[in-house]
């Protein structure tokens, strides 16, 4: 924004408001009462008046600290500096409620501003970027006195045209959410599809037809089972005295962690290696191209992932499984979904019963049986599943392009209503620079009016419309120089 709008004029936040207050001090400790707003209640524009805790109903300062329809709440503190000096906008209330001492209540001056315009104001990158250069640590906590936020810039359009642009903005960014809405439930759609595929997988309805019909001939088999009969084809990875992060090192054989097996990502910018000679000491722990790792601990444990055939051999760290499946007997991908299907996740669950923390125990996990269909069946139904979950792979890279999309699509809304582009302009309507006059010369007559007068003569009298112009030029004109 390298000018403002016809009309419109610089000013500050202190400049159009009627009061700036922080909350209360106190400790909420009780299941009713008084609700008053967690610090968590309040993100950018967007305010959860049931994120609350409660008060005692005649908690003393409680009055002054009540909410009404229209304040502006921001945030005072928070650990990421990210939410500091975020706004929300009351929009409904329906009970009476108080705010913490971590948040700043700001009610603007309704004739001279929309509480609504203003929510979307302080939002935009300048004024992120001034609240950013005002940000404070103070206890490990990052905040903003009240002070700097009443010197926060605002741009100020002509009233009637502050409402119609909070009113586009309202519709245009409830759509926005609408949409953020739907995307949201799609990775849980796409969860139980993939466990619907599985359960379908290990109960043979997935290869139906391609035994025409014919009953499924199954049979259950253990874990170690399915491994060829050499040292080490089942084992976990080494204690943690035996790896430490000592000896951690930028080359050489790399480690599997169980964060890779979940992401199913192998060899990225985190990957830790250690000497040949370490590898040689924990070569009961070595991976193989090809082997199947699972996660031995989580909630609940049992994700899986094929260590890749382009991959060199590795050694797994601490709670990671690896099996080496016998290929004359079972298909690798096919014991990996088996393990993941429900019936392996109950399986799974029945041998981790009973423990605080969900870890798979290996002498169990040997035993641990699985339904399992001759292996030209397991070679299909490992085809088809792959074919399925690459399908909701892709439907996950089209939900997270348009999660980005919508994401933009905000700022972009509030830059497009911010050059005065949003909705039409009025000519007749009052331009901002003459209201915040009239305003400031309101004020001032009233604080003379309240003074008492003194004997000495004071400067000579200057024109309060006069003064009140120059000042908004003069704030216009440094905001300028803070723009690109």
């Amino acid at each position: 924004m390298s000018e403002l709008p016809p009309g419109w004029a610089l000013t500050t936040l202190g400049d159009i408001v009627t009061e700036v207050r922080n909350g209360v001090s106190a400790k909420p400790d009780r299941d009713d009462g008084l609700p008053i707003l967690r610090i968590s209640a309040v993100r950018p524009m967007r305010l959860d008046v049931e994120d609350t805790r409660h008060l005692p109903y005649d908690f003393q300062g409680a009055y002054t600290n009540r909410l009404v329809e229209g304040d502006l709440l921001f945030t005072r503190y928070n650990g990421n500096r990210d939410l500091v000096g975020v706004c929300a906008r009351v929009r409904r209330l329906s009970r009476e409620m108080v705010y913490p001492d971590k948040l700043i209540r700001v009610r603007v001056d309704r004739t001279v501003a929309d509480a609504a315009f203003v929510e979307r104001a302080v939002h935009v990158p300048e004024a992120r970027d001034f609240i950013a250069d005002k940000l404070k640590t103070s206890a490990g906590q990052i905040g903003i006195s009240d002070a700097d936020l009443k010197r926060l810039p605002i741009p100020l359009a002509p009233l009637p045209e502050q409402k119609r642009i909070a009113d586009k903005l309202d519709a245009v960014l409830a759509r926005v959410d609408a949409c953020r809405e739907r995307l949201d439930r799609v990775p849980g759609i796409l969860k139980r599809f993939r466990q619907s595929v599985l359960a379908a997988a290990t109960s043979g309805e997935l290869t139906r037809e391609w035994r025409d019909g014919v009953d499924a001939e199954w049979e259950e088999r253990s874990i170690e089972q399915f491994c060829p009969d050499e040292r080490y084809a089942l084992a976990i990875g080494p204690f943690g005295s035996n790896l430490k992060v000592a000896d951690y090192r930028g080359e050489g054989v790399p480690l599997v962690f169980v964060r890779e097996i979940r992401a199913r990502k192998f060899g990225n910018a985190g990957t830790k290696y250690v000497t040949q000679e370490k590898a040689a000491e924990l070569r009961a722990h070595a991976v193989r191209p090809g082997d199947l790792l699972i996660t031995k601990m989580g909630d609940p444990p049992g994700d899986t992932a094929i260590y890749p055939l382009d991959r060199p051999p590795a050694i797994m760290t601490a709670d990671v499984v690896c099996m080496r499946v016998d290929p004359r007997i079972a298909n690798t991908s096919f014991v990996g979904y088996a393990i993941e299907s429900p019936l392996g996740r109950k399986r799974i669950g029945e041998i981790t019963a009973g423990v605080a923390q969900q870890k798979i125990s290996l002498e169990r996990f040997r035993t641990m049986l699985l339904p399992v269909p001759p292996l030209p069946e397991q070679v299909e139904i490992a085809r088809r599943v792959g074919e399925l979950f690459e399908l909701a792979e892709r439907l996950e890279r089209r939900i997270r392009a348009a999660r980005d999309s919508i994401d933009r699509s905000t700022p972009c809304a509030l830059a497009k209503a911010f050059r005065g582009e949003l909705v039409p302009q009025d000519p007749k309507d009052e331009p901002a620079s003459a209201l915040l006059a009239r305003i400031a010369t309101e004020r001032s007559a009233i604080a003379a009016s309240s003074r008492p007068r003194s004997p000495r003569a004071s400067r000579p009298p200057r024109a309060l419309k006069e003064t009140a112009i120059e000042d908004s030029e003069a704030a216009a004109l440094a905001y300028r120089e803070r723009m690109p």
